[in-house]
């Protein structure tokens, strides 16, 4: 499993690194490194088989590699890189399925049904617990400008935010009872601004 994680790590860097927009403000490489981070954070906390923790850490690699080549959908062009690079590491079949269903849990409106399509669902979003949120959602906002045409006022987008903020859930017991106490700080915050 080690010398998957590692060739799966080398080939997502490289490839983000060869084939992502300069232009993809949120979903980079940067972003990429933060939910590996928080799928082994999150994972830690959940009873998994080695597999299991395996197959999250190589979606999450993957997860958003798709980007280079479209933004909406980009989890199918995610699944078809990480399917082909699996395949020709020779693993198998069952262990390829969960990383692909993983990737497909990412896919807004998330609806995740295993303990690790949770996880990876709970990591992708872990941004809104930030301190620094504000950087996050305002590169967001500068994606959807370029790549969906969406235009929103200052007052629209912190409404949109708001939104989003308040009706978003964790799924893990620890997204539920740890990252959903640091993300009512930014609802708190987004609530604020609207206020004033």
């Amino acid at each position: 499993m080690n010398n998957l994680l590692q060739a799966v790590r080398d080939y997502a860097i490289l490839f983000l690194t060869e084939n992502i927009s300069s232009e993809l403000t949120f979903h980079n490489i940067g972003h990429t490194y933060e939910v590996v981070a928080a799928v082994r954070e999150i994972s830690q906390e959940s009873v998994l088989s080695e597999e299991d923790i395996c197959a999250l850490q190589v979606s999450a690699w993957f997860h958003d590699c798709g980007y280079a080549f479209c933004y909406k959908g980009h989890e199918q062009e995610s699944k078809r890189i990480a399917c082909n690079f699996l395949e020709n590491f020779g693993c198998e079949k069952d262990f390829i399925q969960k990383v692909l269903e993983c990737i497909d849990s990412t896919k807004y409106p998330q609806n995740p049904v295993s303990e690790i399509e949770k996880i990876i669902c709970d990591a992708d979003l872990f941004h809104l617990t930030r301190t620094n949120y504000p950087k996050y959602e305002k590169a967001l906002r500068l994606e959807f400008e370029k790549y969906l045409g969406l235009i929103f006022t200052d007052e629209e987008w912190q409404m949109q935010n708001n939104d989003f903020l308040k009706n978003h859930q964790y799924f893990t017991d620890y997204g539920q009872n740890i990252l959903a106490k640091f993300k009512e700080a930014n609802v708190q915050l987004a609530n604020d601004f609207i206020k004033n």
